[in-house]
């Protein structure tokens, strides 16, 4: 079987420089900024620099790398697609495979004493906060100003029953931590979407981030009474906190801009417009209009809003005499699929549906979080012990018995047709993993965290009938994987690098800017990242 190149290239990437030659005398960098503009295809990048659409964009392109073809490490998730740009390291270090995902070593929340089932789905998403404790409304921007203890399992830990939050479900460190640990006097910040399930950027100490923007992206937005992806115009809302967040820090102040604290050694944020308007209906003017990357109207309104904001960045580094300094890294955790909106199919959750038909899984659906006593995740009422299957435009499988794996298999095998119960999953780029072919890129899935079974469908299939949304991440389809890439440093020589690069380079790559060793980052040095090339770092 034929794997996609960015399942293949997870540990190590080699790389040429496309054309220019390297950065033999690269200028110093003092501190780096890094910014996911969710959703950013490569292809995006070269049609609004080609049209000049994205002058701000184009302006740090003239000093800096241009990766086209940069693509994420084998799943395309917010999870591990950040965790790809901050720990360099793909789901099998991290650990992180969706920010739904399951754990056969964990115990329920409610089990405090570790004496019950193990196996539990873990929800680290907009739940995470308190507001949503008892299935509750998503109130506050802050997420209700803590965590909700109904979202937060707990682990048998040398003998004792501990709780596990997101920062204790990464498996390896984040270079904040590294950052933080190595070079004196440093600061750190980062700024999200969700205000506590995004607290594993921390690290698993706890601590890696001195300054993280604690933002709700699901709460409600008061002027709408409906949160703010209800509407790429009130997700440019929500960003603007993360841009004026950034502005402050570069100003010397907190992310409040209440308290001076010094600008960050390592900080930045993520953006969601893009993925809100590639996500909305092609009859609203959302997502392309053609193969060719050409964007409707909202995806052409959320790439300028994108380019304004780093132009306003760009500007308070300048006005601030921190832009010859300072390091600027511009990415995507995910892409978006389909693109093409020809491809797009929406069957239903036809996957699930024949997991549980041939009790692979409850055929009730009694399964993790999908069967709590509100119906909202994390009410602290999951099923444990169950096994759950978490799809969008991929499927993860955690069986609820393992031995099964191989006929759950065949019976997906036999029905990979694009029908109204098959998975959709007959075509050259679509695959099935497990077993053998599984564990060496994702990790043993008999250690519990792992899926069993991973199903990449044909591209441009989401596992839904939502009538919503015309467009979703996750997989490893191009459209998912291929994802822009651009480090810029006043002085650097402008260049093109063509051949594959993975963005669980930027990590390393990053480290070697600031002149520590990327090889304190444990997953680049258990996986062999390599630092991007043609830098000269």
């Amino acid at each position: 079987m034929k794997f996609p190149l960015s399942v293949l290239s997870i540990f190590v990437a080699t790389a040429i420089v496309g054309c220019g030659g390297s950065n033999s005398s690269t200028p110093t960098a003092s501190r780096v900024l890094l910014i996911s503009i969710d959703g950013l295809h490569q292809q995006d990048l070269a049609n609004c620099i080609a049209n000049n659409t994205c002058p701000n964009m184009a302006a740090l392109s003239q000093t800096g790398v241009n990766y086209t073809n940069a693509v994420t490490p084998g799943l395309s998730d917010s999870f591990p697609g950040l965790a790809a740009l901050i720990t360099g390291g793909s789901p099998k270090s991290t650990g992180l495979f969706y920010d739904v995902s399951y754990d056969r070593t964990l115990y329920a929340p409610t089990d405090t004493n570790c004496q019950g089932a193990k196996g539990w789905n873990v929800v680290f998403d907009e739940t995470t906060g308190v507001d949503a404790q008892n299935g509750g409304a998503l109130i506050h921007l802050d997420g209700g100003g803590s965590f909700n203890p109904q979202a937060i399992p707990n682990a048998l830990i040398n003998g004792k029953c501990t709780p596990v939050y997101p920062h204790n479900y990464i498996k390896t460190n984040t270079l904040f931590e590294v950052v933080k640990a190595n070079i004196s006097g440093s600061r750190t910040a980062w700024a999200d979407k969700h205000a506590w399930g995004y607290d594993w950027v921390n690290g698993p100490s706890g601590t890696g981030v001195d300054d993280l923007t604690r933002t709700e992206i699901n709460s409600i937005y008061p002027v709408t009474g409906k949160d703010y992806t209800v509407g790429y115009k009130n997700t440019e809302v929500f960003d603007n906190l993360h841009v004026q967040a950034i502005i402050n820090q570069i100003d010397g102040k907190d992310s409040t801009g209440k308290l001076t604290v010094g600008v960050p050694t390592v900080f930045g944020g993520n953006f969601q417009t893009l993925s809100v308007a590639q996500k909305d209906l092609q009859a609203n003017g959302g997502g392309y209009v053609d193969a060719k990357f050409t964007p409707g109207v909202e995806v052409a309104a959320a790439i300028t809003y994108a380019d304004n904001s780093i132009g306003k960045i760009v500007t308070e580094l300048k006005n601030q005499n921190l832009l010859n300094s300072t390091l600027i890294v511009i990415s995507a955790k995910h892409g978006q699929s389909p693109s093409d909106h020809s491809k797009l199919v929406k069957n239903g959750d036809t996957l699930t549906a024949l997991l549980q038909a041939n009790n692979y899984l409850d055929p009730n659906g009694n399964f993790g979080q999908f069967a709590t006593t509100s119906g909202n995740l994390n009410d602290g009422t999951g099923l444990v012990g169950t096994g759950i299957v978490q799809t969008d435009d991929v499927g993860l499988i955690w069986l609820r018995d393992q031995s099964q794996t191989a006929a759950a298999v065949a019976t997906l095998k036999a029905n990979l047709g694009c029908t109204s119960t098959g998975i959709c999953a007959d075509g050259p780029q679509a695959y099935i993993l497990s077993g053998s072919q599984l564990a060496p890129q994702f990790g043993d899935p008999l250690q519990g965290r792992t899926p069993d079974i991973i199903v990449q469908p044909n591209p441009g299939v989401i596992y839904t009938s939502s009538t919503k949304k015309d467009a979703e991440h996750g997989g490893n389809a191009p459209d998912d994987s291929h994802v822009a890439l651009l480090v810029s440093l006043q002085g650097l020589q402008a260049q093109t690098v063509t051949s594959s690069v993975v963005t669980t380079q930027v990590a390393p790559t990053i480290l070697k800017s600031l002149k520590l060793d990327p090889t304190l980052l444990n997953a680049v040095k258990n996986e062999g990242t390599q630092v991007l090339p043609g830098l000269g770092f």
